[in-house]
């Protein structure tokens, strides 16, 4: 939750029987207005709220477009993270002392369950502090940093460049707390696995080599200072003097700051790599370790659901799935069994782009065809749709990685920075084109480009549930959307529709390979070849799930959970509702409200069902 909200620090009183000498009849309007009122007073706290908790991340403010605080980085020490758990108990209680929730609107009180929501859930992770893996091979924070300043960190101003330097050096600050904290967890005990260690010095090493860190080529942060710089003259913001001067401080700060940080980080991580694993283990195996993967479960899915029970569903949703595959098998009259179907989809040649720039720009173009093609489709199935653009682009070379899932970065509430859709193309041959259309379905439109794009534009709500996330929600929301674009007429070749089945087993799989790695005890070699015996997914990029799985526990359990709990509300309101349901009205109740826990999702469900037969 990132939360703005604006404390009416006048009490409004509300009127009893003085507003009508017939309290039978007054009591209703009573009611409309005590709830209107306390509404409008929580709803301008939440305002205030979120602002006050926006000052703890300038990384946020920059990311919803704001240029407050513009040349800082965020706190990332224990000591901060305890100054904001703090706050948000603090808030949580100045909220339950201030307001009446039986008084409040239904979308009122929603606003109140989630607050409630995210303190319970910062508190259940609390004890489980140094169990977290730090830094890793998955989008870590050490690739995180230099990308927010490459494509995030906009500059139209002199002011905006000084901001950029400063942060440079705020980066080294950064990536200090971070280390501290990473040996911390090493000295209790957690320690990814040894592949995590080699991605963080591999990836940080890319970051700074190159020009002004060595005589080779310029880097990719190098090279976007320099074109910001250059940008600033082109407009005539500075001159070519002032840009020579803005150009020596930023080298300094990367050479003298930025570099050496990132040379402690790659350095503790060779130095400290003997203690690791090079078999990699779950969670599970850690001290206390079961304990922190059930809380992370719960975090994830949003639901009570046990190790055991995700696994068995996992079970189930891939029988279910080959069937469905098998038919597609016999679609396109293929001679063999399913496991033949796969070898051929994994690794017949006509499957895959060429293996080099060209065949990378082939993917993007074809990418932003299948959602221009489905974009047209959109006004049929949603009544809100979002006014943001959205950009199909590779992956920098210094984060790319061979075989690592596509993902999708939001662009600003305003609009000023458009949703971006990233692939990874590094390997041509990780990135099947059977399964391209679902993918850019799931990234863009209607998937994740869709659903967070209307969260951020939505107005009559608190803004902190604009900005808010959940993963098995938006998850949730994306594997759906893969489903919906068949029925929206996606997917007219088999072997796309088979992409599709790929896509939605992967979820499935992952359902029981999660589980499987930190409940009961598989090894990597256990998890990938459970992987391959039930998916086509070239193996490459089976091995960067399987590590992808291993250093963040339980996130990938929350799409499969989230897009069943919604196909599952979308079944209740067709029965329930009959003649009555429209399809375009059950997507805006379901995205018209911000991302959702999956149980305050479905109070909201059966409360627009319940209007709706009432009426």
């Amino acid at each position: 939750m990132r939360s703005r909200l604006f404390l009416n620090s006048s009490f409004l009183m509300i009127g009893l029987a003085v507003l009508s000498p017939t309290p039978a009849i007054a009591a209703p309007d009573q009611q409309v207005q005590a709830a209107q009122s306390e509404t409008d007073r929580i709803n301008a706290w939440f305002d205030e709220k979120y602002e006050e908790e926006l000052k703890f991340s300038p990384i946020e403010q920059t990311f919803i477009g704001r240029k407050t605080d513009y040349g800082l980085i965020d706190d990332f020490s224990d000591a901060g993270a305890d100054r904001e758990l703090a706050w948000l108990r603090d808030a949580v209680a100045e909220m339950k002392s201030r307001f009446d929730y039986a008084q409040l609107s239904p979308e009122a009180q929603t606003s109140y369950d989630i607050w409630l929501y995210n303190l319970k859930q910062a508190e259940a992770g609390l004890p489980f502090r140094s169990h977290r893996y730090v830094l890793h091979q998955h989008n870590g924070l050490q690739s995180f940093f230099p990308t927010f300043l490459i494509n995030t960190h906009k500059v139209a101003t002199e002011a905006d460049m000084q901001g950029f330097i400063q942060r440079l050096s705020g980066v080294a600050t950064a990536l200090d707390q971070l280390l501290v904290r990473a040996k911390s967890n090493a000295d209790a005990g957690t320690r990814p696995p040894r592949f995590a260690y080699e991605g963080v010095i591999d990836q940080s090493t890319k970051i700074i080599s190159g020009a002004p860190f060595d005589d080779g080529a310029p880097s990719a942060i190098w090279t976007a200072t320099e074109e910001k710089l250059r940008g600033l003259v082109d407009s005539g913001a500075i001159d070519e003097a002032r840009a020579a001067e803005l150009r020596d401080a930023a080298k300094t700060a990367l050479i003298s700051a930025f570099a050496p940080a990132y040379q402690r980080i790659i350095a503790w991580y060779q130095s400290d790599m003997p203690n690791t694993d090079a078999s990699p283990k779950g969670v599970g195996a850690l001290a206390n370790g079961q304990a922190f993967y059930n809380y992370r479960l719960a975090n994830q899915t949003t639901t009570e659901l046990t190790a055991d029970e995700i696994h068995n569903l996992g079970l189930s949703e891939v029988a279910r799935l080959r069937g469905d595959m098998e038919a597609v098998k016999e679609q396109v009259e293929f001679d063999g069994d399913l496991k033949d179907f796969f070898t051929f989809i994994r690794e017949d040649d006509q499957f895959y782009f060429s293996d080099d720039d060209a065949g990378a720009d082939q993917y993007i173009a074809a990418a932003k065809d299948h959602i221009e093609a489905l974009k047209k489709l959109l006004p049929d199935y949603f009544g809100i749709l979002p006014k943001a653009d959205l950009e199909v682009r590779r992956v920098e070379a210094f984060r790319e990685r061979d075989g690592a899932a596509q993902h999708y970065r939001s662009g600003t509430p305003d609009g000023s920075r458009p949703g971006i859709y990233y692939a990874h193309l590094s390997d041509m041959r990780a990135m099947p084109i059977p399964t391209l259309e679902v993918i850019a379905y799931h990234e863009g439109l209607p998937g994740h480009h869709m659903q967070i794009s209307i969260a951020q534009e939505l107005t009559g709500i608190p803004v902190f549930r604009t900005q808010a996330g959940y993963t098995a929600y938006s998850e949730g929301w994306g594997l759906y959307s893969e489903t919906l674009a068949k029925e929206m007429g996606g997917y007219e070749n088999p072997y796309s529709e088979f992409g599709r089945l790929t896509s939605e087993i992967w979820r499935a799989i992952r359902l029981v390979v999660d589980t499987g790695l930190h409940s009961k005890g598989w090894s990597e070699e256990q998890a990938v070849a459970y992987f391959l015996e039930n998916s086509s997914i070239p193996e490459a990029a089976v091995r960067s799930e399987v590590r992808r799985y291993l250093v963040n526990p339980g996130q990938a359990t929350s799409y499969k959970i989230g897009m069943i709990k919604i196909l599952e509300l979308r079944q209740r309101a067709r029965d329930q509702l009959g003649d009555r349901f429209d399809i375009r009205a059950f997507h805006d109740v379901v995205l018209g409200g911000g991302a959702l826990p999956l149980g305050i999702l479905e109070q909201r469900v059966d409360q627009w069902i319940a209007d709706v037969n009432a009426g």
